[in-house]
């Protein structure tokens, strides 16, 4: 025990001396937490520009263009005499949308005959697209609904059974966990917990392959690989209880994301996720033996992570064999259990499989950590 002490305690002073292991897991994790978040901070997207083609110029066409406008998705920028007109400012990406009214539009709609309006929008950018096709369906249902009700009315119908029939299944949305129904809200935690590993990781790795001629002369004799790698994850430990408690407590609050879920459960479920992702740089340490490779490996990693993580793309739409593969990475299961406990208010046995995924993925880790320490120890004893 005394010997895992005093590799904990070398290791963390290392992680204070030891220049690009603090900027790695001192400096990016400060500089993540304030500068990632705020290019989300908004939530959602709001009054995306787009122009009307009025080709009716009536009443009804201005009744419509108006409440589109009115709404909080979509901005009417200008009004166009033909379509021709708004294709330059299109293909300028100063608009993100046609809105076409067509001629004969209110005459349709008082001939009780439809009217179909045109939208053509830009779906380069998946949000954007979905902002303005959701924006503008929504005004035309409402508006629709309408039209068919007064004409009900007009014909001797109850005001009552007119509305029900003009809309005979209302739908209530209740937005659970994210009642804002924002970007923000859903991409930050799972972000959180991807920048909480790439950090370790490297700076995991970085510590591993620097030569550490203090812990070698001072216990090379007390300690076996057992109690190197034991030592070392308890000084990761101890910092991670700090830099996590930042992430996943403390920033919540600072953007608003919903949290229902306790501390306690956070840090139990956290536990596992340090350990794997510590053990893990220590086995790519051992593996490459070089600071630079490391970096390099670690960095191009980075986006293979994000893209199976589950969250930029659904876990049920990757291939069998990438989820399996994705599954031998901490990140994965900690992503889906972290959610879970932190913002929905999951109990640690409502998250058992992440949460035991992530303790096997914790002792494979440290036991091949050990194995290359044990390498590594007669390899010096050859030399």
């Amino acid at each position: 025990m005394r010997a895992i002490l005093t590799v904990c305690r070398i290791e963390v002073a290392r992680i204070f001396s030891l220049k690009p292991a603090f900027a790695v897991l001192i400096v990016a994790s400060v500089i993540y937490a304030g500068f990632y978040p705020q290019p989300y901070r908004t939530e959602a997207l709001r009054d995306v520009p787009i122009a009307v083609v009025d080709l009716d110029g009536t009443d009804s066409s201005r009744e419509l263009a108006r409440r589109v406008d009115a709404s909080a998705d979509v901005a009417v920028r200008a009004v166009f005499p033909d379509q021709a007109s708004a294709t330059q400012d299109i293909y300028r990406r100063n608009l993100h949308g046609v809105l076409i009214i067509p001629q004969f539009f209110e005459r349709d709609l008082l001939h009780h005959r439809q009217s179909p309006i045109a939208l053509y929008a830009d779906a380069s950018y998946f949000l954007i697209y979905q902002r303005l096709s959701g924006g503008v369906t929504a005004v035309a249902r409402s508006m629709g609904a309408e039209v068919e009700t007064a004409r009900l009315i007009a014909a001797g119908v109850d005001p009552v059974l007119a509305a029900a029939a003009a809309d005979p299944m209302p739908l209530t949305a209740v937005t659970l966990f994210n009642p804002q129904g924002g970007y923000a809200t859903y991409i930050l935690p799972a972000a959180f917990v991807l920048i909480l590993q790439q950090t370790l990781l490297i700076g995991v790795g970085l510590l591993g392959t620097y030569r550490n001629d203090e812990l070698s002369a001072e216990i090379a004799a007390a300690a076996g690989p057992a109690e190197v790698v034991g030592g070392k994850l308890l000084a990761y430990l101890i910092l991670e209880a700090f830099i996590m408690s930042f992430y996943l407590i403390a920033l919540p609050y600072l953007y608003n994301i919903p949290r229902l879920g306790a501390p306690f459960s956070i840090f139990v479920f956290a536990l596992p996720f340090a350990l794997a992702v510590s053990a893990l740089g220590l086995v790519l340490a051992g593996l490459f033996r070089d600071p630079l490779t490391v970096q390099l490996v670690s960095a191009a990693l980075g986006i293979p992570f994000l893209f199976l993580a589950g969250f930029s793309w659904p876990t049920e739409a990757i291939p069998p064999f990438l989820h399996a593969v994705a599954t031998l990475l901490p990140s994965t299961s900690a992503i889906n259990g972290m959610v879970a406990v932190s913002q929905m208010g999951a109990s640690i046995p409502d998250v058992r499989q992440p949460f035991l995924v992530l303790w096997a993925l914790a002792a494979v880790y440290t036991a091949i950590a050990i194995l290359l320490e044990s390498r590594s120890r007669r390899s010096m004893v050859v030399s």
